[in-house]
């Protein structure tokens, strides 16, 4: 493993896993140990696994697919927005929208309609509302932009998902598994990697942990699009 990022992944928390009374046996391979209650999780390990899911992801960009960022872990919300706007990605990072991989073909009506109500009232089409229908539409906006603003720009299901927190977003996994969708994803002490395409042994709680593990996600991607 290369020194400089095991010292990186060290510095930005990347090894400490959850208390070891919540982990997921089936990460034991991944966990270097314990320390004061704490799983320690292997960076050798971790330098394989995001070795691996770098190199997947970078091929599918440089194909020119859509890998899906997904995180309602409120503490990432705005790293994920921002970091998948920053390669061209669709995110999702309020809540699951049920059905966004399983059921598209149906949500991708509702997508239309979102897009269709923002390029009405952009040319200013609402001015043929009365006040409180245009009022009305405009929430209707506001509120569809939570949940659609990140995929409006979604054809299809993606080619692949990067999930942080695989715990919390379990449903988004199910769901890309039941399409056999591939999975890149940070897998914590408590994850189970076993349903995980490509695992990322890591901290998915640390702020400086999933801004180092999402920024190398990043970096790969955009490295990708730009050699296009």
């Amino acid at each position: 493993m290369d020194k400089k990022l095991a010292q990186e992944m060290f510095d930005n928390a990347v090894h400490v896993g959850h208390r070891t009374q919540k982990w997921n046996p089936r990460m034991k391979k991944y966990l270097y140990g314990e320390k004061d209650g704490v799983h320690i999780i292997n960076l050798e390990k971790t330098s394989e696994g995001l070795e691996k899911a770098l190199a997947f992801l970078e091929k599918l960009a440089g194909e020119g697919k859509n890998v899906l960022f997904v995180s309602t872990k409120p503490q990432s919300l705005k790293l994920i927005e921002e970091s998948a706007k920053s390669c061209g990605m669709p995110y999702v990072v309020s809540r699951w929208i049920p059905g966004l991989i399983t059921n598209f073909s149906t949500l991708k009506n509702r997508i239309k309609y979102f897009v269709n109500l923002k390029a009405e009232m952009a040319s200013g089409e609402f001015d043929k509302y009365t006040k409180k229908e245009a009022a009305k539409l405009k929430k209707i906006i506001d509120t569809l932009e939570l949940s659609l603003g990140g995929v409006q720009n979604l054809r299809g299901v993606p080619d692949a998902v990067f999930v942080v927190d695989t715990v919390r977003d379990q449903i988004a996994v199910k769901e890309a598994k039941v399409v056999g969708i591939p999975i890149v994803a940070i897998t914590d002490s408590n994850s189970d990697p076993t349903v995980i395409s490509y695992p990322i042994p890591g901290n998915d709680d640390a702020l400086k942990s999933l801004t180092f593990l999402v920024g190398k996600v990043v970096a790969s991607l955009n490295k990708a699009r730009k050699a296009q």
